[in-house]
């Protein structure tokens, strides 16, 4: 309740905050924010040539008969939100250290800042997804509506692991980059580019389930492709959230732990 409250109560500073940081990761690029588009737009441009038209890829499974650039954005978007999320908050204690040295400044909203700066980018490619649907021939259906649900879990995951990491990073200043290796491992060891359905028979074929993201990319898929609806899934559905109340609870206390220490160390 007080980080809600903190919320409402500093709505328009986070807001400003928020627009004024996606101007300023690219200013003096001739392009400007297009870059925070175009990058994941040749991403999945080149994934996409690769697997279908180089390796003669289809979509798995129950998704046999859908396109293959449609089952690999429903991947690839909702990991490149939580990939640019927690790049963004592990190091804001840093990038805003300025304000962070600030006693009357409330630090807690930083992270909230790099969250909202990420979600404009990640609507955006929400409505691709449906674009690209449609070109294909498939109608809008209201299980689409899904994806804001799954994409309110990751903005929570984000937040949940994102103080404990940008907590940790103003100590240890090497975390940024170990958290883009994980991240790049991470990728790979979630069904973005593969299918769970391949491991099936295999007795370590569970542990995939336990990575959070396995929820939200599964999800996107089901909704999208599927037309299900997440309550369907409840068993993974309430596991996702205890372990996201469990790093909530985590983080938060490693926060307010090492908050007093932020400014000295800064």
């Amino acid at each position: 309740m007080e980080f809600l409250r903190s919320l409402k109560k500093n709505k328009e500073l986070i807001w400003f905050l928020a627009k004024d940081d996606i101007k300023k990761r690219y200013a003096g690029s001739s392009l400007g924010v297009l870059w925070a588009f175009a990058q994941p737009c040749v991403t999945i441009i080149i994934y996409w040539f690769v697997f279908q038209i180089g390796l003669r890829s289809v979509a798995p499974g129950q998704y046999a008969n859908m396109p293959f650039l449609v089952w690999i954005m429903c991947g690839l978007i909702p990991w490149f939100f939580f990939s640019d999320g927690i790049n963004s908050v592990t190091s804001v204690f840093l990038e805003y250290s300025y304000l962070v040295k600030k006693v009357v400044f409330d630090i807690k909203i930083l992270p909230v800042i790099k969250i909202i700066s990420a979600t404009f980018v990640h609507l955006f490619f929400i409505l691709l997804i449906f674009i690209v649907m449609a070109l294909f021939g498939y109608m809008p259906n209201i299980c689409y509506i899904q994806a804001f649900y799954y994409s309110f879990c990751m903005i929570c995951l984000i937040l949940a692991i994102g103080y404990f990491t940008s907590s940790l990073s103003v100590f240890f200043r090497d975390l940024p980059q170990l958290v883009q290796v994980i991240l790049s491992a991470g990728m790979w060891l979630t069904p973005i580019m593969w299918a769970y359905d391949m491991l099936q028979g295999y007795w370590f074929a569970f542990i995939f389930k336990l990575n959070p993201m396995f929820y939200v990319v599964e999800g996107y898929r089901s909704a999208i492709l599927g037309h299900q609806w997440f309550f369907l899934n409840w068993k993974l559905t309430i596991y996702f959230w205890l372990v996201v109340i469990l790093l909530t609870l985590i983080g938060r206390n490693i926060f307010k732990k090492m908050k007093p220490h932020f400014a000295d160390v800064l």
